[in-house]
């Protein structure tokens, strides 16, 4: 991926919004070959790190709204990287502790998730999705009354 799109990516995530500007965040871009490999190795459901174009690991600190506010931001980096034709998913919930001293992060924060990012080998269905009808999962006004 050129330098200009993962900025845009990372910038995404930082210019988040966060409750009470706190964010909690910090982001580590890894490109590295060997350390995608390690990342994809370490985490149980992301095997297909070890592949990416890159990863970006979200560390964040604790905090009463961190997973709240660091989620935000990796939801903000997902859809940007795909609005930019780059696909993009989220591996892990926790769990990811031996990623730590893979990257140097300090104890004092937590890993939240790892996104790999790379271009898809097919179509990606252009925004065509399985979901449920909007009445379904969306009221207006009260619940129960479909908002369509």
């Amino acid at each position: 991926m050129a330098d200009d799109l993962i900025r845009r990516v990372v910038e995404a995530g930082r210019l988040t919004a966060s409750s009470m500007n706190g964010q909690p965040w910090h982001f580590i871009v890894v490109e590295d070959r060997d350390t995608l490999r390690q990342l994809g190795a370490l985490a149980s459901t992301g095997p297909y790190i070890a592949e990416a174009s890159l990863a970006i690991v979200v560390a964040m600190e604790e905090s009463r709204f961190a997973v709240s506010d660091a989620s935000r931001a990796v939801q903000s980096m997902v859809l940007n990287a795909w609005s930019e034709g780059v696909g993009s998913n989220w591996v892990g919930f926790g769990g990811l502790e031996e990623v730590r001293p893979l990257l140097g992060i300090p104890d004092e924060l937590d890993v939240l998730a790892i996104l790999p990012f790379g271009y898809p080998a097919q179509p990606a269905g252009k925004g065509e999705k399985e979901r449920k009808p909007l009445g379904q999962v969306a009221s207006r006004g009260r619940y129960g009354q479909p908002c369509e």
